[in-house]
């Protein structure tokens, strides 16, 4: 036994493989603390529009999260398969394929984890978007010693690969996170719009929200739709199905249609519930209207009203008669 295991500590060593997605983390950690801060304001908001308040913030940061999100396809396949490059030993392992918007995450993981000597736990990323190079990704990973697995399947969405994938998910992929910004950004401006209040106009950028939610759904199913090339690991193949984040996004992006146009039609039906969901109570129009009169001079009573409206001539008659 040697001194740092046998290695060097000022050396890089092997990258350490993450079993989950960091950005998503990142994402739910940032919305969960804003939904913490909300819950602690809670107590402070008075009577019944308190449950409205926080049914609103929870779907508020809900359409948030999704609108970031990036698991849009994967597929995982088990099979036994060669390891490395002129060798033939053979590992029993899962290879996992995660397409998003940003690129490919392809996981190799061995089961078990320790085969041939060697801790089988990868993770890596291919990134496809405009400012980024996917062939020179791929060519670096060649350059590291990739296992065969994950070079295979990487492979297939390079410019030169036969399967001819490469710019139809590049392209559709860049679309759909531009429509995808353009909602969050609608998103933020509803959010604006309900609390100064302006319900309709709020309720047009919920609509506006879905519309764009719902475009990059069709630019990515655009991508999927095109023929692919099988990823065949012997007997066995890797198939990818829609993600988490597409089902997600489709049902967001329905929920918010149908509560942008709930707005809408309350807003010109029955403005009075309207109010009452966004904590619009009449009494705080009444309250001012009582405090603006409050403050003008006092009209004049009916007794004396009526004596200015006696005759000239009948005043002095009866001033006279009391001489």
């Amino acid at each position: 036994m040697t001194l740092w295991n046998g290695s060097f500590p000022f050396y890089p060593g092997t990258n350490a493989c993450f079993p989950f997605d960091t950005t998503r983390a990142i994402i739910i950690s940032i919305f969960l603390s804003m939904l913490a801060t909300f819950i602690i304001i809670l107590p402070g908001i008075r009577g019944r529009g308190r449950l409205f308040w926080f049914l609103r913030v929870v779907m508020a940061l809900f359409v948030g999260a999704v609108v970031l999100s990036e698991d849009w396809e994967n597929g995982w396949v088990r099979a036994n398969t060669s390891y490395k490059s002129f060798s033939r030993a053979l590992v029993n392992v899962e290879i996992g394929l995660h397409i998003g918007l940003a690129g490919v995450n392809i996981t190799l993981v061995g089961k078990p984890v320790n085969q041939v000597n060697e801790t089988i736990n990868y993770n890596e990323h291919f990134a496809w978007s405009f400012d980024a190079d996917y062939d020179h990704s791929y060519t670096v990973g060649l350059e590291k010693g990739l296992p065969s697995p994950i070079l295979y399947v990487a492979e297939k969405f390079t410019m030169q690969s036969p399967c001819g994938v490469h710019r139809q998910y590049r392209i559709s992929s860049h679309y759909a996170s531009l429509t995808l910004w353009m909602a969050f950004c609608t998103w933020l401006i509803s959010i604006l719009l309900f609390s100064m209040p302006i319900l309709l106009y709020g309720g047009y950028m919920l609509l506006l929200t879905a519309t764009l939610m719902l475009f990059s759904l069709l630019f990515f199913f655009t991508a999927r739709s095109a023929p692919k090339c099988p990823i065949q690991f012997g007997p066995a193949s890797l198939k990818t199905d829609y993600g988490g984040s597409f089902w997600l996004t489709l049902a967001t992006g329905l929920l918010c249609l149908l509560l942008g146009l709930g707005i809408i039609i309350l807003n010109s039906v029955q403005p009075e519930k309207l109010k009452l969901v966004f904590n619009l109570d009449k009494g705080k129009g009444e309250d001012e209207e009582r405090w603006d009169t409050s403050y003008l001079p006092a009209e004049p009573s009916s007794s004396a009203q009526d004596v200015l409206m006696v005759p000239l001539g009948e005043l002095c008659e009866v001033t006279a008669t009391q001489l």
